[in-house]
């Protein structure tokens, strides 16, 4: 096979060339990193490459190789590891110059997991600093940009992980959500993005309570089974978690064709957020695809007006920030000279008021209401289904940064920030593009804990829309 072939070649795809003895990690291995020396310096999406590393590891799997035997299900599999992510022996920076000598000396428990299920790792993606912003830009490393379309953003704060996964550096790479930097730049990039389910993958412990349960860890990959077979790798309580996803009855990797489900579809955005035409004629055509398919689908917006939303949303994500902060002083073991803080990030998590303790619990209880409100209303086999952003991909420089909760910021999450706060899965497809080929995302929401639902419905419109 040639380069090309193997790295445009899904992560499960791989896994049954290397047991059919069709390739190796070896080659692999070194096809991605002439790969990532052939299009990142355009992209920006790696920013530390650990070439040796990766191909002495690649070595060791392919000589311990043995057609027939049991294998780990990323075995031999490069990956990469967003830059606010621990990762032992390699520079995690946080995208900041704050950080940019940091190394930690032990794994993330993400990449643990990673790691045991046979997964290699090639180094760290690019992210904005400390992964507040909805674009990756920062002044460590500059702007991430989109594969597909070099003027465009790769969105944020999971863009380098997106844009290395778009131009096909690796199949699949670590990002995490918090209030949508799993499905922005899914959306922006063209790839898969699954934010779990609260409590189906451990932050624990470094970030175990950072967020108040809003934040997961997840994968960006190119096809749902990818993506399954990631969410498969990363899964599982770690004591002290404050939350727990009920474990599922079989492998997310199973994919199993779902029953004729409800459907409902939406093309608004909460409180009036205008949604332009490209996304919503997304939904809409998504939408003849699931009659098509034999789903019952219905025009139905849930109950997500709420006008206390926007300031409890602020109140508590200026609390969230602030607080990383402390957390981040703590993983590094020394204080944080703010000085060489971007000014954006200075202004809003050092010389902004702090939060008060009473003024973060109430917006905390406030968001907690909200999400009682939907859950209330939402059957167990029902799947709802959105734009994933209500506008395209800005372009590379066009999103100022700011300090707190900003307007453009808003216009990026609304469809997205919403479903943190519930804790429910929701998945980003790259179902359509512009006629200028720019990616549009389609959204999946599917009930608490079911992950596996969301999935199956994202694999059976993958493969129709594959044709």
């Amino acid at each position: 096979m040639t380069t090309r072939d193997l790295c445009f070649t899904p992560a499960v795809v791989l896994s049954r060339l290397y047991r059919a003895g069709r390739t190796s990690p070896l080659e692999v291995m070194q096809a991605v990193l002439a790969r990532i020396d052939a299009v990142n310096p355009d992209v920006n999406a790696i920013v530390t490459l650990v070439r040796e590393d990766a191909l002495r590891q690649a070595r060791l799997a392919t000589a311990a190789f043995r057609r027939g035997a049991a294998l780990p299900p990323l075995f031999g599999i490069p990956v990469a590891i967003k830059d606010v992510t621990a990762t032992k022996g390699i520079r995690t920076t946080h995208g900041s110059k704050l950080f940019e000598s940091h190394v930690p000396d032990e794994d993330a428990l993400v990449v643990q997991r990673l790691r045991a299920a046979g997964a290699i790792v090639i180094g760290k993606t690019n992210t904005p600093e400390l992964a507040l912003r909805p674009v990756t830009e920062n002044a460590r490393y500059g702007a991430t940009r989109n594969p597909l379309h070099p003027e465009l953003s790769a969105g944020g704060s999971s863009g380098g992980s997106a844009a290395a996964v778009a131009a096909r550096m690796v199949a699949l790479a670590d990002a995490s959500d918090l209030g949508g930097s799993i499905r922005i730049p899914a959306a922006c990039c063209g790839v898969v993005g699954l934010k779990p389910s609260r409590g189906r993958v451990s932050t624990g412990p470094d970030f175990g309570d950072v967020g108040g349960g809003l934040p997961s860890d997840g994968v960006l990959t190119r096809t749902v089974r990818d993506a399954a077979a990631g969410l498969d790798a990363i899964a599982g309580y770690e004591p002290g978690d404050r939350d727990v996803a009920p474990p599922p009855a079989r492998p997310f990797a199973d994919l199993v064709l779902p029953e004729p489900l409800t459907i409902d579809i939406a093309t608004t955005a909460p409180l009036g957020i205008p949604v332009d035409d490209e996304p919503r004629a997304a939904v809409e055509r998504t939408a003849t695809q699931l009659v098509e398919l034999g789903h019952e689908v219905r025009e139905r917006t849930p109950d997500w007006d709420d006008d206390s939303f926007p300031q409890s949303w602020s109140t508590f994500m200026t609390g969230v920030a602030q607080h990383l902060l402390r957390v981040v002083e703590r993983l590094h073991g020394r204080p944080v000279d703010a000085d060489r803080l971007e000014p954006a990030t200075r202004a809003w998590l050092v010389e902004s008021t702090p939060v008060r303790l009473i003024d973060y619990l109430e917006a905390g209880e406030r968001l907690r209401a909200y999400a009682r409100r939907i859950l209330r209303n939402w059957p167990d086999g029902l799947v709802l289904v959105t734009p994933t952003l209500t506008r395209l991909p800005s372009v590379v420089g066009g999103i100022r940064a700011e300090a707190g909760v900003t307007d453009d910021a808003v216009r990026f999450s609304a469809l997205v920030r919403i479903w943190n706060v519930t804790g429910q899965p929701a998945i980003s497809l790259p179902l359509e593009r512009t006629p200028e080929g720019v990616p549009v995302g389609v959204q999946l929401i599917g009930p608490p804990g079911r992950d596996d639902l969301v999935l199956s419905l994202a694999a059976q419109l993958e493969r129709s829309a594959e044709g």
